[in-house]
């Protein structure tokens, strides 16, 4: 026996559709005994650029670091970061 979906609604901006799923429940609007799983090829995370001031010493020390490890700073920054981030989790 097929159960009734509800409609899923029309959506103006990304921002309104994640509110939207955060507070209903997908089974409602979904048959995901139906769903096949997909690959999606060369996707990268949203990024989002900020401006941070250092002292020029520390700026130096990291840029040192990095050319040790033949990566940008700014990429070895990033993934200092994501460990700290993790690690804290």
């Amino acid at each position: 026996m097929s159960k009734h979906l509800k409609k899923i609604p029309e959506f103006s901006t990304e921002t309104e559709e994640q509110q939207f799923w955060e507070t209903h429940d997908s089974t409602e609007y979904l048959d995901w005994h139906q769903a096949q799983p997909v690959v999606f090829t060369n996707l990268k995370p949203t990024t989002k650029t900020i401006s941070l001031r250092l002292p020029q010493h520390l700026l130096d020390s990291i840029k040192a670091a990095a050319n040790a490890r033949d990566v940008p700073y700014q990429s070895l920054i990033k993934i200092w970061l994501q460990e700290k981030a993790q690690g804290q989790s």
